[in-house]
């Protein structure tokens, strides 16, 4: 694992996803490369980066997450417009079967709005509709990405 980047440890509920009955079986989402950046001073907001790893044969839509220790969690996506970094939120991240996407800084990422106390551990929920597939949970990490 690279250095400053989080340990995770990950659950998924079943039943929404298949998954081989054999020990070896992959989960059907993980997450990997987790840093959850320390509340910007002032600001109350921290931002996410992971990558999130689609180990079935269909696609994966996460309609939004959430943590216990954040009032608010918005993915969100930046983009260059007329030379001007922007950033907007998305209703949606889609995964493609048996493929990757990565939220990173200039890119899509998630955006975590006003802590709920003092933390140093945080927990994601990421949600298809109402249903759980995958919980993150990963330290702080000091400076930017």
């Amino acid at each position: 694992m690279a250095p400053g980047k989080a340990a995770i440890s990950m659950s998924v509920l079943l039943g929404l996803l298949p998954i081989a009955c054999s020990g070896d079986a992959k989960a059907p989402l993980v997450a990997t490369d987790v840093v959850i950046t320390y509340p910007v001073p002032g600001m109350h907001m921290s931002a996410g980066y992971l990558s999130l790893n689609n180990n079935t044969n269909d696609t994966i839509n996460i309609s939004h997450v959430t943590s216990p220790e954040f009032a608010a969690v918005e993915i969100h996506e930046s983009q260059l417009v007329d030379g001007v970094a922007k950033m907007r939120k998305i209703s949606r991240l889609s995964i493609a079967a048996k493929s990757t996407v990565s939220l990173e800084s200039g890119g899509k990422h998630l955006m975590l709005i006003r802590p709920n106390a003092a933390i140093d551990q945080v927990s994601l929920n990421f949600y298809s509709g109402d249903t759980l597939l995958l919980n993150v949970t990963t330290q702080l990490t000091r400076g930017g990405h």
